[in-house]
């Protein structure tokens, strides 16, 4: 690991669960790379591994839900972290509702649904986008979150 990778892993960012959908395809992973990127306008931002199947998905997606993980939330971590929409369907694996653009929103998971407004291309291995909220869910409050520390924990379906 990096010096960054160890700093920002000390700091124990929260990790996120993205989906998304394009007709009939859907795909979701995990992610720690996102945050709020304004206030007014609200505005959040999420970074997708280009390596991660995800990836094509997300560049023709209209919508992303930001699935917040908390304690409790390994199981989803794993699933949407550990295995690769290559091999398996990972829907089939968690209860799930479409929602806006037929993103797959999460059941019993706080989240944001949120618009693209623009890609962010960087020259780096993750692809960014800029996210305007449609809407926010916090279903539950209570329990810690499922920071960076216990993500670094989990074995990786696809190479960052």
């Amino acid at each position: 690991m990096s010096d960054l990778g160890q700093l920002v892993t000390s700091a124990d960012p929260p990790m996120y669960v993205i989906t998304v959908a394009f007709g009939d395809e859907r795909s979701g992973c995990l992610v720690g790379f996102a945050c709020q990127a304004s206030i007014d306008p609200p505005r959040f931002a999420v970074w997708i591994s280009r390596a991660n199947r995800t990836a094509d998905v997300a560049a023709r997606a209209s919508h992303f839900v930001v699935h917040v993980l908390r304690e409790g939330d390994r199981r989803i971590a794993e699933v949407f972290g550990e295995l690769t929409g290559d091999d398996v369907d990972k829907f089939s694996l968690v209860s799930w509702t479409a929602g806006p653009g037929g993103a797959p929103v999460l059941d019993g998971c706080d989240h944001l649904v949120g618009r693209v407004v623009s890609p962010i291309d960087t020259d780096g291995d993750h692809r960014g986008y800029l996210l305007e909220p449609v809407s926010v869910v916090v279903v539950r409050e209570d329990g810690g979150r499922f920071g960076m520390r216990e993500g670094v924990e989990l074995d990786p379906g696809h190479p960052a």
